[in-house]
């Protein structure tokens, strides 16, 4: 039996041949590529990367100052596959070279349409660019693939907002904007940036100065609490408080800033005034490890922090006999910690596995009856 195997995205193809009489239970382990971590560097004016599964430096992804980078914070990978950096301390948005690190362009200029201390960013489920204006207490929205200017997404001081810093979509498609100056959470309608509601009351939990803000995989909303060395939890429903996830300066956590579940289900956290990376158990909390080490790489000053895209979404594959395709076999995948997924073979011999975990190890298991 000939049994061609592939990982989707073009990571890497394998090919090996099986001859198969009797029934028969073919296994195969491979180790899923775990994409680099990208963390702002914002007193070095650099982008930093490092290994997805060690944590190691392995170079500066952005050049100090690269065409022109001044206090970097806000990171996003946008659909054209490039980097997206808020260079604050400047009031424009970079754009660099997704795969080099490169310069493209200034993809928004100096101070478009008001922009004044850009923070956070996010590219919305329309495609385009959203940025949060720290110092004029906006969110400005430019077109996703030329950086015009749009209009005033969120206008000034609407429902309260007051340093905005964080951004992120729910999955009801309205906008979550951290209020850090005073210590909230808003939230605005999708579409048309109509204030809703104070989704995390003020102070919430002991919320205080609330920078980066990310849903997990509980689908609560989980946001840095940078005056109190925290990471608190809140119902991704009804913005309740659930419990305080990463306890006061747990690991050496100083001035949390971004945060971000990584490919592997744990939460990574930037300790901007020890400059260091935390690792934090997803389910509980507690300290994995200290991810990327004081200074590494020049680390100083760590602000938001962004995996780059991973490829490693799905898996599929041919079998064949004598260069006949064998239509329902059936086809398992396994992976340690996640529930076994089942399949068969179609009319052509292929089948596929969606949602695979990356950074984990993936067996594919092939049984079929007895091949004449």
């Amino acid at each position: 039996m000939n049994h061609k195997f592939k990982l989707s995205y073009a990571v890497f193809v394998v090919l090996f041949c099986v001859i198969a009489v009797f029934a028969m239970s073919t296994e195969s382990a491979l180790e899923a590529q775990v994409p680099d971590l990208l963390v702002s560097s914002r007193t070095t004016n650099s982008v930093l990367r490092f290994n997805g599964l060690t944590g190691k430096f392995i170079g500066k992804f952005v050049d100090s100052g690269s065409g022109g980078l001044f206090g970097p914070k806000g990171l996003a990978f946008g659909p054209d596959g490039n980097l997206y950096v808020s260079s604050q301390s400047n009031n424009r948005v970079m754009r660099y070279n997704g795969q080099t690190g490169d310069f493209i362009d200034e993809f928004v200029t100096v101070v478009s349409g008001g922009l004044s201390g850009p923070s956070g960013l996010v590219f919305g489920p329309d495609g385009n660019l959203y940025v949060s204006s720290n110092f004029s207490d906006r969110v400005m929205r430019y077109k996703g693939n030329t950086g015009n200017f749009m209009g005033q997404f969120v206008t000034g001081g609407s429902g309260g907002l007051f340093g905005p810093d964080g951004l992120v979509f729910g999955a009801d498609g309205n906008l979550y904007v951290s209020s850090r100056n005073n210590n909230q959470v808003l939230r605005y309608d999708g579409q048309t940036g109509t204030f809703i509601d104070k989704f995390v009351m003020p102070g919430s939990g002991g919320l205080g100065l609330p920078e980066g803000l990310f849903f997990g995989p509980d689908d609560n909303l989980y946001v840095s609490s940078n005056s109190n060395d925290r990471i608190f939890r809140y119902d991704g429903q009804t913005g309740d408080f659930i419990d305080e996830f990463v306890s006061k300066g747990k690991g050496g956590l100083d001035g949390p800033s971004g945060l971000i579940f990584g490919p592997d289900g744990n939460l990574y956290v930037s300790s901007f005034s020890n400059n260091r990376v935390l690792r934090y158990k997803g389910k509980s909390g507690n300290l994995l490890d200290q991810f990327v080490s004081t200074g590494s790489g020049g680390l100083n000053g760590p602000t938001y922090l962004t995996f780059f895209p991973s490829n490693t979404r799905g898996i599929s594959g041919c079998l064949e006999y004598n260069g006949f395709p064998l239509q329902g076999i059936k086809v398992f995948l396994k992976q340690s910690g996640e529930p076994r997924q089942t399949t068969t073979t179609d009319a052509n011999g292929w089948y596929r596995f969606e949602n695979v975990v990356t950074g984990k190890t993936f067996k594919v298991i092939i049984k079929g009856s007895k091949l004449q």
